[in-house]
């Protein structure tokens, strides 16, 4: 990978099955272990873009984090600063902030500690076992977003 090139991974056949089916559960108000359908709108069409994400609540924060890495609704999230989960009828507008790779440590562990099972193979070899160091040396491939949930 070249080192000018941000890291994604880009989602094969089957995750993107999967990812539909997640998302499709979640507009229909079932939640896989907290998963939630997130709408972003995308920078270049304006149109509302629908994923689903595994939203993390950590110290009183609630947080999303790109397992894929600089992925596409990571830019228009950039872009947007905010958007909508979803968990059926329930929809809750957000804003974002992006964190600095420096304060991602606790919620990059935290995140794989709850979500592991599903997204270590997105993590080159980093898990929630993983040093502070090891973790931290992957920070910059994984952005992280604080969430405010509007009322």
């Amino acid at each position: 990978m070249s080192s000018s090139a941000p890291y994604y991974l880009k989602a094969g056949p089957l995750a993107v099955r999967f990812n539909r089916l997640v998302g499709r559960l979640a507009r229909h108000g079932i939640s896989l272990a907290g998963s939630a359908e997130m709408s972003v709108r995308g920078r270049k069409s304006g149109r509302m873009q629908r994923i689903p994400v595994n939203p993390l609540t950590h110290e009183r924060g609630q947080y999303l984090v790109s397992a894929r890495g600089h992925s596409q609704w990571v830019r228009n999230m950039r872009a947007a600063g905010g958007g909508e989960l979803r968990v059926g009828r329930r929809v809750r507008p957000f804003t974002a902030v992006e964190l600095p790779d420096a304060e991602k440590l606790p919620i990059l562990r935290a995140y794989l500690e709850k979500w592991g099972w599903e997204v270590n193979q997105y993590f080159q070899g980093v898990t929630a076992r993983s040093t502070d160091a090891e973790i931290m040396a992957s920070a910059a491939d994984h952005p992280v977003f604080r969430i405010e949930v509007r009322s």
